[in-house]
Parts: structure tokens; sequence; C-alpha cells
């Protein structure tokens, strides 16, 4: 299990490790396991402006498709290419391999959650 201190959470389930002005973003735990299997996912272009909130791209799974949201605003500096042929890395490694975008040019979103916070919402979601 990776050290989830260092992320910040989503209420909408995407996660961020930033250094420095950089950022990396993926999907949580809880979300893809709610998603089930990754059969495809739709990113943005390198060089794309996201804002806080702002669409990203799609994740289909097994069971639906749900859009992906960006949870600090940053410019798209990479995206994950080995998820065109393997999405399941979401599922099986999301806080490593499963990364889907790295950004450039970060700004903090203080209404993002540590993991502890994080916990407690999906908690609360889940209803347990």
């Amino acid at each position: 299990m990776p050290d989830l201190s260092a992320m910040r959470f989503s209420q909408s389930h995407e996660w961020v490790k930033r250094e420095g002005d950089a950022a990396t973003v993926g999907i949580s735990e809880y979300a893809q396991s709610q998603l089930g299997d990754v059969i495809y996912l739709e990113l943005p272009n390198v060089d794309q402006a996201l804002e806080v909130g702002g669409r990203l791209g799609v994740i289909e799974s097994v069971k639906a498709a749900s859009d992906l949201y960006s949870p600090v605003a940053g410019q798209v500096s990479e995206v994950n290419q080995e998820l065109k042929d393997h999405p399941e890395y979401v599922n099986q490694d999301p806080y490593g391999k499963g990364w889907i975008i790295k950004l450039r040019g970060v700004k903090d979103n203080p209404a993002l959650l540590d993991q502890k916070a994080y916990d407690a919402f999906v908690q609360g979601q889940s209803g347990s």
C-alpha cells in the first residue's frame, strides 16, 4: 500500500499528489472498486488547461461510464499512455501504475481532503 499521507482527495474521488508546482492525478481505490473493471479511458491532451472541478476525461468500466474531474487547476504535462493498452492498471494499482495525468503550474485547492477526512467521507457515502 502506498503512503497516502502525501495525497489529497476530492469528493468526486480523484486523488492528487503534489510535488512543488507539479502534480500527479488518478482515481481513488474506492472509486475503482465502485466502477468495477475499467475497460477504457478518454484522457485530455497535453498542454490542456484544467480548472478545479473541470472535466478531464471519461473512465468506462463494465458497469458504467463516469466523468473524471480535476482536483486542482493546472496544465496537463503528461498523460499515462499505458492506460490505452492497459486500462486495468487503474484497478490493479490506482495509486501507482494507474495514475491518469500529470499537471504543471498547479494551484492549491483548499477544499481537498486528507486521507482520514476522505475515508470518513467515503464511509458516510456508503452508509456504513
